[in-house]
């Protein structure tokens, strides 16, 4: 095991959960490179993703600052060492990059690297990237402060972790984008359903009126102002199509901002009343938001499907230990909830209940016939 201030196998295991813990792509990608250049105590440390193009589709570095990063200019392409990492399988190490006769060169403002250790991620036969590592920083007495055999094993190791991470971010991701596809349908035939019944009250009335204009002219008046104002709501139903109607940004807007979104999205496309509240709510885990979110989609559209009631009241709460308490209430016909257990029609409860026990949290459904139903879910927080 090499020395330095991260040697020990508490710091491989510390790296290997920091990366097991990340969900997005670009979180790991960092993640891993930070944790290869504290591990082997290198100066310098990269993570590239190739493209299809003959270059890099992310290019993660640590040891340069931001300003230096620009200053270096566009990404890298895959030629020279780089190339021997992303289209061989073993790792290559060099006492001197500058000497190896695949050396090309690098940018004015590229800071000067000599010692290096390069190493492919790999999942099966495909290289999701490569790890770089250059100019080790320490070395025991008498020794030259090159990369050694025992850090070319713990680089191969912490590659293999890191394909197992990296695969499964993707895999996370690309979940997540089904997901988003998945609701973004379902609100897009919700609020097609709205705009189609405007539309059909307004070929109503306006077949109505024309009827009455040589006999009724005073009812034919009524009637076209009806027409009107129906024109205007499907007007505005439409503009919440085109506005409104988009992918939940977790990411981007939080949790909060994304449930008030969809709470005002579905009260204008229901004649149920929808409303949110939220209590001093801090940001969550990135995997609890995504379990509140789910669950408050599917309370909501079970509400607003089966429940006839003519309200949904959807609550954030902040708990005293920092977590949070999602309440979906409707005042609807409610259930029976061993009767519908027995009829096998829980898939939804049984999925809300999932996605709560999978965030750390729990699920509670309270409901009996003529007194509406509610969801509350509990999360830790972080």
């Amino acid at each position: 095991m090499p020395g330095g201030p991260r040697s020990g196998l508490a710091a491989v295991s510390t790296a290997l959960l920091a990366m097991s813990r990340r969900l997005e792509v670009r979180d790991v990608l960092r993640t891993i490179v930070v944790s290869a250049r504290e591990l082997l105590d290198a100066e310098y440390a990269a993570l590239g993703v190739p493209d299809d193009h003959g270059g890099f589709a992310q290019f993660v570095v640590d040891g340069i600052s931001a300003e230096q990063w620009r200053r270096i200019g566009p990404l890298p392409r895959q030629h020279g060492i780089l190339a021997a990492m992303l289209h061989e399988n073993g790792p290559e190490r060099l006492a001197d990059v500058r000497e190896d006769p695949r050396f090309e060169g690098w940018p004015a403002a590229h800071p000067e690297m000599s010692d290096f250790l390069g190493m492919p991620v790999r999942d099966g036969e495909e290289t999701l990237g490569a790890i770089f590592l250059a100019n080790k920083r320490s070395a025991p007495d008498g020794a030259d402060r090159v990369f050694t055999d025992e850090d070319q094993d713990l680089l191969s190791l912490l590659a293999q972790h890191a394909a197992i991470a990296l695969t499964n971010a993707r895999l996370y991701e690309r979940s997540r984008e089904l997901t988003i596809a998945e609701e973004r349908s379902r609100l897009a035939h919700e609020l097609h359903d709205a705009v189609s019944q405007k539309l059909f009250s307004l070929r109503l009335t306006a077949q109505a009126a024309a009827t009455l204009v040589d006999r009724d002219p005073a009812r034919a008046k009524d009637e076209l102002h009806q027409v009107a104002a129906l024109a205007a709501e499907a007007a505005d139903e439409l503009r919440a199509a085109v506005t409104e109607l988009r992918p939940a940004a977790l990411d981007e807007d939080g949790l909060v901002a994304t449930l008030r979104t969809h709470a005002h999205v579905l009260d204008r496309a229901h004649t149920a009343h929808v409303t949110f509240t939220c209590d001093g709510v801090r940001a969550l885990p990135a995997a609890q938001e995504e379990a509140v979110l789910r669950v408050a989609q599917e309370a909501l559209h079970n509400a607003l499907r089966h429940s006839d009631g003519d309200r949904v009241d959807v609550t954030l709460a902040r708990t005293p230990a920092g977590g949070a308490v999602l309440t979906v209430a409707d005042s609807g016909k409610g259930f029976d909830p061993r009767a519908v257990r027995r009829a096998g029609r829980h898939l939804g409860l049984v999925s809300m209940r999932d996605r709560a026990s999978g965030a750390g949290g729990r699920l509670a459904v309270h409901s009996e016939p003529g007194r509406g139903t509610t969801i509350e879910m509990e999360v830790p927080g972080g």
